[in-house]
């Protein structure tokens, strides 16, 4: 039988009161029985309400916030941003069709306010350097994580191992591609392109 959630509770859910509740104990380094001589509350009735088993009441709220030196508004307060990006490990395997010579898959969203864009860049074995106009001005860094990366910029030719990592910030455009008959994939972590973030 599905547990049912009451108003208060799914309405308080965002504020993660629970969770900052334990997370002050552990920044104070106070165990539950020490916050309980602090405030005169048991440790059961703390333990409920750092896991969300029990909704406190403003009066309990106020007074494990003299404890812990905050204000109310510290639990109710509203995240300034708030984004996750989760990226299966079923999307960073193959799909089966035929292989494309360069496969880049994301793993953030680029949201307004995001300054970097992650994605894993796989290259097909013994294809020809690719230049990447979408890699034209790079400022972040490439790590290599199989394979062997060819790498060309400028009259520029590198070929780093899996482990090597390169950091870039260049307005010269970049070809690269697998260095041998094997498989390269990469993790490019990079800043986001100007239209991305206005």
């Amino acid at each position: 039988m599905p547990k049912t959630v009451s108003y208060a509770q799914w309405s308080l859910e965002p504020y993660c009161i629970g969770l900052k509740l334990r997370s002050l104990r552990i920044q104070k380094r106070l165990t539950l029985s020490r916050l309980a001589a602090e405030t005169g509350l048991s440790t059961a009735l703390l333990s409920k309400l750092e896991t969300d088993r029990m909704i406190p009441t403003l009066p309990t709220l106020a007074r494990i916030s003299r404890v812990y030196g905050v204000g109310m508004g510290y639990f109710f307060a509203e995240p300034a941003h708030h984004s996750l990006s989760i990226t299966r490990r079923a999307h960073l395997q193959g799909n089966g069709r035929g292989p494309e010579p360069v496969k880049v898959t994301p793993l953030n969203s680029v949201a307004e306010r995001s300054g970097i864009v992650a994605q894993l860049i796989e290259f097909q074995p013994g294809g020809a350097a690719t230049m990447m106009d979408a890699y034209r001005d790079i400022n972040g860094l490439i790590y290599v994580l199989e394979g062997r990366l060819r790498l060309e910029a400028s009259g520029m030719r590198e070929v780093l191992e899996a482990g090597d990592c390169i950091c870039m910030d260049s307005g010269m455009p970049l070809a690269w591609g697998a260095a041998d008959k094997r498989r390269c994939r990469v993790l490019a972590v990079l800043a986001a392109p100007a239209h991305a973030e206005s």
